[in-house]
């Protein structure tokens, strides 16, 4: 089990955190732990007025005390991730699992600087966009394709979107489900990378096929996905009428083969545009979700993020 030491220091930034809550009448305050820790002094040093403590950690045996003194646990099992990604995660679920609300104020407290040194505080405004990350959100496409694999592919589309590959941005295409039907509209652009390799070594739900696919996605072409988050064909040329589609003003080819594709099969389409990141979602050639890249902290409050004029590339 790990742990985060309660020293003198993050008792004080505890008091800060809970002090700020109390001023700016925050809904919840949210600690990024690396670990276990001190759950009862925790929760001693937060004003009783706070109505809502949330403790993340990756581990569920790390917070299996928390729940016993009032606070609610969070289990991320992101422990190789970046910071604001884990944050990000953090909020997300709360969300999803109705812990927060969509709109509401939250006081984060984290290791900004140091790993095991709580020694940053943040106030992040949740607002309407964030509801769109959830799997809850998901819900409401109505498809065949189980969530948790489509979740597992849109948030692997979220990462191509805001990380990019090696310094420069990335823009793909992923189709998942209805996959026979969805095939019948595919040709090959040239060398499929997957092509003769295993279902094991095609399988989303494994990390490091993940990183390959986020490789492969520097190439031309778009991704066939099964349901079951098999990557079955990549580097797809999309050849699809777009008849009767009615798409905003710099959407580009590959949002527009999103879109047909959806519409002519039950499959779901999911575009990261290479020029701002932004993955889009569609579904019966209607676009049902927009997710805005948060690569840097200040994204925290540029929600309202428009794509530049040349995302007509795309």
């Amino acid at each position: 089990m790990s742990t985060q030491k309660f020293t003198r220091e993050f008792s004080s930034v505890v008091e800060a955190a809970g002090n700020l809550a109390l001023e700016i009448k925050a809904d919840a305050v949210l600690f990024l732990l690396d670990g276990a820790t001190d759950w009862e002094r925790l929760r001693d040093l937060i004003p009783s007025e706070i109505g809502r403590i949330l403790v993340a950690a990756d581990r569920e045996e790390d917070l299996e005390a928390a729940t016993g003194f009032g606070l609610t646990p969070l289990v991320l099992n992101k422990e190789d991730s970046p910071l604001l990604e884990r944050l990000q995660h953090a909020l997300l679920e709360a969300v999803a699992d109705e812990l927060l609300a969509n709109h509401c104020d939250v006081v984060a407290v984290y290791c900004g600087f140091e790993a095991n040194r709580m020694d940053s505080i943040s106030i992040i405004k949740l607002d309407e966009r964030m509801r769109r990350f959830t799997s809850r959100d998901l819900q409401r496409l109505e498809t065949a394709v189980p969530l948790n694999n489509l979740k597992i592919v849109i948030d692997l589309a979220v990462q191509i979107g805001r990380e990019g590959r090696e310094g420069k941005k990335v823009g793909t295409l992923f189709i998942v489900g209805d996959t026979r039907k969805v095939m019948t509209h595919c040709k090959d652009s040239g060398f499929d990378p997957l092509k003769g390799y295993s279902r094991k070594s095609r399988n989303l739900h494994d990390p490091r096929v993940r990183e390959d696919i986020k490789e492969i996605a520097q190439m031309d072409g778009a991704f066939v996905v099964s349901p079951d988050a098999i990557v079955e064909r990549s580097r797809q040329i999309i050849e699809v009428l777009h008849e009767n589609l009615q798409l905003s003003k710099g959407l580009g080819a590959r949002h527009w083969a999103a879109a047909a594709i959806s519409q002519r099969t039950k499959a779901i389409a999911i575009v990261v545009s290479q020029s701002s990141g932004t993955v889009r979602v569609f579904q019966n050639g209607m676009l049902v979700l927009r997710i805005e890249p948060m690569d840097q902290a200040v994204k925290w409050q540029e929600f309202n993020f428009e794509p530049p004029p040349n995302e007509a590339s795309d």
